[in-house]
């Protein structure tokens, strides 16, 4: 998703908790893995990669200049084959240690042995961090979690834009106070992409 469609998607979320949450969650991220250098490990459930979240990680870690931010994709099938950046299985989430960052995405309850990984990489001194549904078990894992319940007005994989897109910004901008209707939020934000650049002096 281009910054033009996050700056969309975040104007129509204005008022709602999931600009601020999403940035202080990527805050938790940034603050874990870039003074460690490094170290960002991405692992979801057997029934969902977080591919996206990981070409997104990438791509800001790219244009931040942080390259600390690039995460690790462990998955939890490896193929015969497979290039070198996706033949990463799930051994290493129990062999994470100190200095190292786990980020789980769960949109469901992940089975048994992801959870005693998880548990070993915590054991060991690896931070956990969890973008969930609420599901207990994970929740008790994670030392900074973002949870999306279905009743929230947004999914977890809108809420993985939101995340990424904040990850890679240096400062973060103060949360705007009050409601707008949404049109005037869409009326505004096309104003700011159509106007003119400002004369050079």
């Amino acid at each position: 998703m281009d910054a033009v469609r996050v700056a969309l998607l975040r104007e129509v979320l204005a008022g709602t908790e999931w600009p601020a949450a999403a940035r202080r969650f990527a805050g938790a991220l940034r603050s874990s893995v870039v003074p460690q250098g490094g170290g960002l490990l991405l692992v979801g459930t057997a029934e969902y990669e977080p591919w996206h979240l990981a070409a997104h990680l990438v791509d800001e870690a790219a244009w931040s200049g942080q390259p600390e931010l690039a995460p690790t994709l462990v998955r939890h099938r490896v193929r015969a084959g497979d290039p070198a950046h996706l033949a990463v299985g799930l051994g290493r989430v129990a062999a994470a240690g100190r200095g190292e960052t786990l980020l789980v995405v769960a949109p469901q309850q992940p089975d048994a042995g992801l959870l005693e990984r998880v548990h070993d990489a915590r054991r060991s001194g690896a931070t956990v961090l969890s973008l969930d549904a609420g599901d207990p078990e994970v929740l008790g894992l994670a030392h900074e979690a973002l949870t999306v319940s279905g009743s929230a007005e947004v999914d977890l994989d809108t809420v993985q834009h939101l995340v990424s897109a904040a990850t890679g910004e240096n400062v973060l901008p103060s949360v705007r106070r009050g409601r707008r209707r949404l049109r005037d939020r869409l009326s505004r934000l096309a104003d700011q992409l159509t106007a003119p650049p400002p004369p050079r002096w």
